[in-house]
């Protein structure tokens, strides 16, 4: 069985991230969306929220796609993770060429703990490419639309995060 890991902090879920899951799920039999808590970042939705969250919009596509999607919460090293869900590969979504520079780092210190697991990036969709969490946040908190940019259930909790 083909498992692979999405790791993110998913504060919150957006349509970028989703367009990653839904290609991913062509890769594997089972996608394991890593949900991190990463104190550091100081996320706007508790972790318990966002795995919610992501547990909401994996389910349609689980539905829609007739695939496994798990939503596992972890605070370890990534590498780490990866051996606890057993999966082979990790998935990460590129936006930018920013984006690769530090990625390929990650990968890098990756191999060197374990060189068994694969790390494999998809470029996001052209439409999706400039939607980063931490845009829409900024976005929301300002009372402008995001509608364009994260599910309706995603864009009603930030409203009300945000009222």
């Amino acid at each position: 069985m083909r498992i692979g890991l999405y790791p993110g902090t998913f504060d919150p879920i957006t349509l970028g991230h989703i367009d990653i899951i839904q290609r991913a799920m062509v890769l594997v039999d089972r996608l394991v969306i890593g949900v991190a808590i990463n104190r550091d970042k100081g996320p706007l939705f508790d972790l318990e929220e966002r795995v919610a969250m992501v547990q909401a919009e994996c389910d349609k596509i689980a539905a829609r796609t007739g695939g496994e999607i798990l939503v596992h919460p972890f605070e370890n090293l990534l590498i780490d993770c990866a051996r606890d869900v057993g999966a082979s590969m990790i998935v990460r979504g590129l936006r930018a060429v920013a984006d690769f520079e530090y990625e390929f780092q990650m990968v890098g210190m990756n191999r060197a703990l374990d060189n068994e697991v694969e790390t494999v990036f998809l470029m996001a969709d052209a439409r999706r490419q400039a939607i980063a969490s931490k845009l829409v946040k900024e976005i929301a908190r300002l009372h402008g639309d995001v509608s364009k940019f994260v599910s309706a259930p995603v864009a009603e909790a930030l409203v009300r995060r945000f009222a």
